[in-house]
């Protein structure tokens, strides 16, 4: 385990496997809806912690039951720290979780869950400050439980467990009862702002209303054109330059952790760099998350857009019945047989509307966050997308064309690349997880580790 600061936030959550996550909420979403939402929850929150890293030096480990630690830190990433719950009832885990951060160094240790939408790194902030006169601090939740409690090292004197014994969780006087034992202890505590949690089907509006505040600010026309990119140099400022300004449109760039110059090429066109985390699927999500405009658009750093891009997309977006749009394919090649590659790709995007990432996927931001994003898989994700929308409204594509680089077919051979798409939509359609037919994507093109 690396160095831990003297504040530490751990966040108690389930790897999102279907059947075995939200439970309750299974007769209102289904089980697979469900584990969506356990994983959309989780990745929220920690979107919004992330920060408390960088500007506050709090250490953040994430308690996970199912799963492993490599499948985790695919999820998630790995530049947290991961340790299982462990056994017996909640009460037991948060006191094995605050003794191992205490006998780690930690002063000042937090706890919360995934399923509080309205918790922000505002209130873990002051949750912390909290603790430096208070040898306790508990977050109220609306069902008489409590969100999040923190605990003092050096002023807590009884066994951490008494806090924890003799209570029945999943009641409505978690709270009550947590209070009158603090008292009896010794505890002096406080206590952050009420708020609701996500556990019940009565409760998903909580989700949704979260989720609809959070993107509230939108303006009416503009475009955010969001590009995940990893080591891009080469190509991503003549994507950027082609995008131009004056069109209402804001350039976000999500960074996957490149050792080269995309980072600085992207600020010095004027975009908002992010810094996160392949798959691009996340990178994507990220990005749409930090959109301050209407219509999005994912672009990838080695396509360029025609002219007057924005234009066909506000004309596109707002037809009757379009949920979604691309551009025609068009590979920036002169080799013939690129040609028919763009041929077939164009025959597939229009006429069973699927078109891929690299025609330069298009939505209303409220149409993608209604469909739940980009799925976190590292492979297929701007497939299973489309499939999704499909069933909403028309997918359209435009005859205006993306210009996309070459280098995936002439690197590694034309034949051998569309061999390799192809067998991968098969392996997808036959349930091969996303997972394996990524190692088998970057083994097959000798690219350790890279997203496709």
């Amino acid at each position: 385990m690396s160095l831990i600061s003297k504040e530490r936030l751990i966040i108690f959550t389930r790897y999102p496997k279907t059947g075995s996550t939200k439970t309750r909420l299974i007769p209102l979403l289904g089980a697979e809806g469900a584990a969506n939402l356990q994983r959309k929850m989780t990745e929220h929150i920690l979107l919004r912690m992330k920060g408390l890293t960088a500007s506050n030096g709090v250490t953040i480990e994430i308690r996970y039951d199912g799963g492993n630690e490599e499948m985790m830190k695919q999820w998630l990433g790995s530049e947290f720290e991961y340790a299982l719950q462990g056994g017996g009832d909640i009460g037991e885990r948060m006191q094995q979780a605050f003794e191992d951060a205490f006998k780690s160094g930690a002063a000042t240790v937090v706890i919360i869950g995934t399923d509080i939408p309205d918790l922000t790194a505002v209130d873990i902030t002051k949750a912390f400050a909290t603790l430096k006169q208070k040898k306790m601090v508990l977050g109220p939740a609306k069902d008489g439980g409590y969100y999040l409690i923190g605990l003092q090292k050096n002023a807590f004197s009884p066994a951490i467990g008494d806090l924890f014994a003799g209570i029945k969780w999943g009641e409505h006087d978690v709270l009550k009862k947590t209070l009158n034992i603090s008292k009896q202890l010794g505890l002096n505590y406080s206590l952050l702002k009420e708020m609701d949690d996500v556990d019940r089907p009565e409760d998903i509006s909580i989700w949704e209303r979260s989720q609809i505040l959070g993107h509230r600010d939108v303006t009416s026309s503009g475009i955010s054109v969001i590009i995940p990119a990893l080591n891009e140099a080469l190509h991503i400022a003549d994507t950027m330059a082609n995008i131009g300004h004056g069109n209402n449109t804001e350039i976000i760039v999500v960074d996957g952790g490149s050792i080269d110059d995309t980072v600085s090429i992207a600020r010095q066109f004027g975009a908002t760099v992010i810094e996160g985390f392949p798959p691009r699927s996340r990178q994507m999500n990220q990005g749409a998350d930090a959109a301050s405009n209407k219509i999005l658009l994912f672009l990838h750093a080695d396509t360029r857009l025609p002219e007057n891009f924005d234009r066909y997309i506000l004309r596109a977006v707002y037809q009757p019945g379009v949920v979604a749009g691309a551009f025609e394919l068009r590979i920036d090649s002169s080799v013939p047989s690129l040609r028919f590659i763009e041929r077939m790709a164009n025959w597939r995007s229009r006429c069973l509307n699927l078109p891929y990432g690299d025609q330069a996927i298009f939505m209303l931001s409220k149409v993608f966050h209604q469909m739940g994003g980009f799925p976190n898989i590292p492979i297929m994700e701007d497939f299973e997308l489309i499939r999704r929308l499909r069933k909403k409204g028309n997918v359209v594509t435009l005859h205006q064309p993306a210009i996309t680089s070459p280098r995936r077919w002439l690197n590694h051979g034309i034949l051998k690349i569309t061999l390799i798409h192809q067998l991968i939509v098969v392996s997808y359609f036959m349930g091969i997880s996303p997972d394996t037919i990524a190692r088998r994507y970057r083994r097959d093109k000798g690219i350790p580790g890279k997203d496709p």
